[in-house]
């Protein structure tokens, strides 16, 4: 465990704030500060953080030093950490003590010194943080373990810079930096420092979140929630967030407008043919691929008409009259194609409050991870960009699927691949029967989508229909549901134990079932 002594002359937050977080395991053995009386004392004491004050007398700053360092000999420390120690440290002392750390208010080398955020403010830079460096005798001059930027506003003053670099640069980078000490990953050397695995890629050790602010939504998932929209303008494929919206007067697109758009727009991503796709709480109430983008709509329309009231309809063609009239026959929210044709959008702008987006060619895929925001930090994984091919499936039961079969079962992946876990969804053709999705029981997504199929679906039913899971079925049960419903056909990972039984249940009804050895799970 890495033992740390800290050294302080007023309040040491960022002291307590490592003693709180215990970066790598590591604690503060011994507070210690020139000022009796200084805050920072109470702080560590109500922690149970022992404390020393050695103030300067009328000795010189080598004699002041050796005292300094005789109270820290009593105490196991391995790296010194200061916070506002408003003494400069002679080469005497830094020989002696441990690696010696220090946090500065700013970009190191830009604006050295006591007064760093005023020298900020008055050079007009439109970014700053925070440096945490190893302490030489040039004053803010050692060696860069590690920085955090964070941006200058217009209407920023020396206060509430402060406060903003200390919570939102310091409070990070100065753990960050004691936690790569306790993980033994840091070389300091007459070189300069060097940090083991501080390296890029798709997931580097550190990332910066830059990204800026489009428009304040009027609220956000309900009206009581504040929300904003930001916009990561690195990002070159096609996204709702800088689509421009065609038809002008209409209200702005909402908070839930906006995550359902993008839901949408990355399901009709999956198709070169022909397709379109109705949203709905960011799950498909229907999608198809046709001859043509009339003929798509009509076929995801009829999946679920009644759940489709109020969704957002995505198309991968430019938008024509024929399926623009289609869209506006009955209440929809939002819009999403690449394009439109002029008739379309006089078709589309005629109805009031349906927002109409422009994303531009789809082109291929550039932005390869998604994140979610947690309390404490950020989920941040790869897209689920893979889809199988007829090769990729294993097939497992006594019959084998027949071509047109094949190609259902590919379809109805890709469109599962959107739907919330469990997920289940009937398909027959290219075109969606029925979903069950977001279902905390597989049995009840099976059940769902056969629901949906049978009772709300115009012009399609279960019976004969294609059954895709978005991860394996533990019992057979699944199966014998997926059977009643009339189910003829099964895609799904694969990999329970109960493998053998869920085939024989298959079998036994004559269904054939294909595994692709991956499962789809959406949870987001």
């Amino acid at each position: 465990m890495l033992k740390i002594a800290g050294l302080a002359s007023n309040r040491g937050r960022n002291l307590l704030h490592i003693a709180d977080s215990a970066p790598g395991g590591a604690e503060l053995s011994v507070v210690l500060t020139n000022h009796e009386g200084a805050p920072v004392l109470e702080g560590a004491s109500e922690r149970g953080i022992p404390t020393e004050v050695v103030e300067r007398g009328d000795d010189s700053r080598e004699e002041h030093e050796r005292r300094v360092l005789a109270r820290l000999s009593s105490y196991d420390v391995d790296l010194v950490c200061l916070d506002g120690y408003m003494r400069v440290l002679t080469e005497d002392f830094l020989d002696e003590a441990p690696t010696t750390l220090n946090v500065h208010p700013s970009l190191l080398p830009s604006f050295p010194g006591f007064d760093a955020h005023e020298q900020t403010l008055d050079a007009g830079v439109r970014m700053t943080g925070c440096t945490v460096h190893v302490v030489t005798e040039e004053v803010d001059g050692g060696p860069i373990v590690t920085q955090e930027a964070v941006p200058v506003y217009e209407d920023d003053d020396a206060t509430s810079l402060k406060e903003r670099v200390l919570y939102e640069a310091e409070f990070t980078a100065y753990p960050r930096a004691v936690r790569w000490f306790a993980e033994g990953r840091v070389e300091v050397d007459d070189e300069g420092v060097r940090v083991e695995g501080d390296d890029g890629g798709d997931f580097p050790e550190r990332r910066l979140v830059s990204d800026d602010r489009v428009s304040e939504l009027r609220y956000g998932e309900n009206p009581h929630q504040d929300a904003a929209l930001y916009a990561d303008r690195a990002v070159e494929e096609a996204n709702v967030v800088t689509a421009p919206q065609l038809n002008e007067g209409a209200k702005a697109l909402s908070y839930n407008n906006y995550n359902d758009a993008d839901a949408a727009l990355g399901l009709i991503k999956e198709f070169d043919e022909p397709a379109a796709a109705v949203i709905k709480h960011t799950n498909p109430a229907g999608c198809a691929t046709a001859d043509t983008l009339a003929g798509a709509y009509d076929r995801a329309l009829s999946t679920d008409p009644m759940s489709a009231f109020g969704g957002v309809v995505a198309l991968n063609r430019e938008c024509d009259a024929a399926t623009a009239e289609r869209v506006v026959d009955s209440f929809k929210e939002v819009v999403v194609a690449p394009a439109y044709t002029d008739a379309a959008l006089d078709v589309l702008c005629g109805k009031d409050n349906l927002r109409v987006l422009a994303v531009g060619p789809l082109g291929e895929t550039t932005d390869d991870l998604t994140e979610k925001r947690l309390v404490g930090g950020r989920l941040v994984q790869e897209r689920d960009l893979w889809a199988p091919e007829r090769d990729d499936l294993e097939f497992v039961t006594e019959r084998d699927p027949t071509d047109e079969e094949v190609a259902t079962m590919l379809f109805a992946w890709r469109v599962l691949k959107h739907v919330k876990s469990n997920g289940i969804l009937f398909a027959d053709g290219t075109e969606t029967v029925g979903v069950g999705m977001g279902q905390v029981s597989r049995v009840d997504a099976v059940r769902l989508a056969a629901m949906k199929a049978d009772e709300h679906a115009e012009g399609k039913c279960s019976e004969g229909a294609v059954m895709a899971s978005d991860a394996f079925f533990p019992f057979p049960d699944g199966i014998e549901a997926a059977a009643e419903a009339g189910v003829e056909a099964v895609i799904q990972p694969g990999g329970s134990v109960n493998d053998d039984d869920v085939i024989a249940a298959a079998d036994d009804h004559d269904m054939t079932m294909v595994f692709t050895g991956r499962r789809c799970f959406r949870h987001d």
